[in-house]
Formats: C-alpha cells, sequence, structure tokens
C-alpha cells in the first residue's frame, strides 16, 4: 500500500542525521545502515551507503535515477546459485 501524500517519505531518523551532518561538511564518507525500508531522497545522491542484505553490507552509489526508490531494491538477499545437472523431475 503507498504511503499518504501528506506524510514526508519513511527514511530513518539515524540515516538522516548522518546524511545531514555529511552535506554539511561536504565529506564523502560509506554510512552502514540496516533499513532497507528507506526511501532514497534528493539529499542522498552522491553518497554510497551499504545496505545490510541479511548476510553483509553492500557498498551501493546513489545516482539521481534511484530517488523515490527503497534502499532494499538495491541489496539483493538471495543469490541463485544453478539448476541441478540430473534433476529428474524437471524432465517430466
Amino acid at each position: 500500500m503507498k504511503r499518504s501524500l501528506k506524510n514526508n517519505p519513511f527514511v530513518a531518523n539515524p540515516l538522516l542525521r548522518k546524511m545531514e551532518k555529511l552535506n554539511r561538511r561536504e565529506d564523502k564518507l560509506l554510512i552502514r545502515t540496516w533499513s532497507r525500508a528507506s526511501t532514497i531522497i534528493l539529499t542522498m545522491i552522491g553518497h554510497t551507503i551499504a545496505i545490510h542484505n541479511g548476510k553483509e553490507h553492500l557498498p551501493i552509489y546513489i545516482t539521481d535515477y534511484m530517488v523515490g526508490h527503497k534502499l532494499g531494491e538495491f541489496a539483493p538477499t538471495i543469490n541463485f546459485g544453478e539448476h541441478a545437472k540430473n534433476d529428474n523431475k524437471s524432465r517430466r
């Protein structure tokens, strides 16, 4: 379900505070976050954010095309291995 237009987009408070602090200092440090539900906003453009995928933090560089999407969309949680070579069930 969509978030109401009366509300601002959801961004975790610690993440927002860190972004504002880096923008004031004009610094480009890596920020680690576990908040996959946070929406990418304009102040995040140009920063690198390490998003947790359940096992490790994946560094993602934020560009202008990502604005409006969620952070979790860019850090996949499942890596597909491959299909079994001699799986007789799939040959029916």
